[in-house]
């Protein structure tokens, strides 16, 4: 594991044009925290919703609903860990002090980055992922990012 001074701040993304870039470069967004259709007014069902519809492959991680077993029409896994192939980003929805909690599962899961949703901050958290070789996005709507990515791209053609 990379010692802390070897550059493990710059996985962490600080500005709106990295977290831009990285949803540019995304095509598997794993959703811890996610949730399931019957609650769709909830951001951790109609973000991921949203990124569905717009291309992204939702890989469905609920931490409660047991009983559940798809969301999104995609097959539900219990921990980042298990999900088979690799996965670009994984959204979190989480508290921010239940964020630690899930820190071994993320890094033994190796996803591209770990992307906190609107406020969720842990910099504790943060440090130890990006210490891990993961980028890490905290307090930042991925829906609210790829719109002014859209609108930019739109913008340049």
């Amino acid at each position: 594991m990379p010692s802390p001074d070897s550059g493990a701040p710059d996985r962490i993304i600080d500005s709106a044009a990295a977290a831009a870039e990285l949803l540019a470069s995304a095509r598997r967004i794993g959703v811890l925290g996610i949730k399931p259709e019957t609650m769709p007014h909830e951001p951790a069902y109609y973000v991921p919703r949203y990124l569905q519809r717009v291309g992204y492959t939702i890989v469905p991680v609920p931490v409660y609903f047991p009983e559940i077993d798809t969301i999104l029409g995609e097959p539900v896994y219990r921990a980042v860990a298990a999900v088979p192939e690799p996965l670009d980003v994984v959204l979190v929805f989480r508290r921010s002090e239940d964020v630690p909690s899930h820190v071994d599962d993320l890094i033994a899961a190796r996803p591209g980055a770990v992307w906190m949703q609107s406020g969720i901050r842990n910099d504790d958290a943060a440090r130890r992922l990006s210490e891990s070789g993961i980028r890490v996005v905290q307090d930042r709507c991925a829906m609210v990012e790829h719109r002014r990515l859209a609108a930019r791209r739109a913008r340049e053609t």
